[in-house]
């Protein structure tokens, strides 16, 4: 068993171009899509035709969640796109389920099993650092999941851990998105450090999981200027840099 694990495309299909193109080229047919797809001031439709074009198996983010709310009422990043989207992407957007299991051992969902909000294997200080949570805090989150391999994304960084019964949780780190910053549950930044595509690729071995991170280049200054020209200079910045 060995399969692509990617996250947070956040409508960026420049670098999912790259990401599918390293995925054929390693001969990986299997992809699971961890969501936050389309929103942001990028290539939304360009990327939903993407994804459809593939047979994924995704579930929903937060984002795609905000999507199907009333235009009026959108985040900015949500309202760069609403409008771009045909209704057949807004049918797929609305039939993602929140979790899922595949094959019996790996289990998806976005941020974790009971919110599409909260960070699972990070935590953020009332003076905005972002740290690692604490472990006993990461199990409390997975009680319930009896997968050994869990799946999640939401805080577009990279990393796995080892839960002391010897379930493995991984992030694969952000597609189209190095670099953000939010108001909850504290101001803070997120910042992958470059502006890589980052996915996934993860293989069945034995009794355990063989995880590879893998971090593309892509054209991020096309990407970039697709930000700008939509108004976004802090999207330009967070594309080109990995850093806000």
């Amino acid at each position: 068993m060995r399969f692509a694990v990617i996250a947070d495309i956040h409508g960026n299909a420049l670098a999912l171009e790259a990401v599918l193109a390293d995925i054929d080229a390693h001969g990986i047919s299997e992809i699971l899509n961890l969501g936050d797809h389309l929103s942001g001031p990028l290539e939304a439709a360009r990327t939903a035709d993407l994804i459809l074009a593939r047979d994924m198996v995704s579930v929903s983010g937060n984002h795609d969640r905000y999507l199907r709310g009333d235009p009026a009422d959108l985040h900015e990043w949500e309202a760069d796109c609403w409008h771009e989207l045909a209704p057949a992407h807004h049918a797929w957007l609305a039939s993602l389920p929140f979790s899922r299991v595949w094959r019996d051992e790996v289990f998806l969902c976005h941020a974790t099993p009971q919110s599409d909000m909260i960070y699972w294997l990070e935590t953020v200080s009332p003076d905005g650092i972002v740290h690692a949570r604490p472990l006993a805090e990461v199990e409390t989150f997975a009680e319930g999941v009896s997968q050994s391999l869990i799946l999640c994304g939401h805080t577009h960084l990279a990393q796995m851990v080892r839960l002391s019964d010897g379930r493995l949780i991984v992030n694969p780190g952000s597609v189209g998105c190095p670099a953000y910053d939010d108001d909850e549950p504290h101001p803070h930044k997120v910042e992958a450090g470059s502006p890589h595509a980052a996915y996934a690729v993860i293989e069945r071995r034995d009794a355990d999981w063989d995880v590879t991170f893998r971090r593309l280049p892509y054209d991020c200054e096309t990407a970039a200027k697709i930000a700008e020209a939509k108004g976004r200079p802090h999207w330009a910045t967070a594309l080109r840099t990995g850093k806000n």
